[in-house]
């Protein structure tokens, strides 16, 4: 969000009006990652935390640890890599097809762990 612009708030739905309210608490540090994560979309603090909160309920949005999310991204890179490597001349194909088997095999593992917690 630049300075001088207002945060979005979450849009209303008319067929049903939103009455009920949820009190949160935070620490001073829980506060902060909060606001930043709003910030970073450009909205308000609550129209986030509102959206984040049903999107997981719904089980539209499924929470990732950044660690987790960093894993899952070098698995996915690092196959990519693989795979240009057998792909080019001179690579020994058997031994590229076997590092991209066990790349697949650890992130169909990491994808199982991510799922049962769903």
């Amino acid at each position: 969000m630049v300075d001088g612009q207002v945060a979005r708030r979450r849009e209303r739905q008319m067929q049903s009006p939103r009455s009920n309210r949820v009190n949160l608490a935070y620490n001073d540090a829980e506060l902060t990652i909060v606001q930043e994560a709003a910030k970073r979309e450009g909205m308000a603090v609550s129209a986030w935390v509102a959206r984040k909160a049903l999107a997981v309920a719904m089980e539209q949005l499924v929470p990732v640890s950044a660690d987790a999310r960093d894993v899952l991204v070098e698995l996915i890179r690092s196959r990519a890599e693989l795979v240009r490597i057998g792909e080019s001349a001179g690579a020994d194909a058997g031994s590229v097809e076997e590092a991209v088997r066990r790349v697949d095999r650890a992130t169909v593992q990491v994808m199982r762990e991510r799922a049962a917690r769903w």
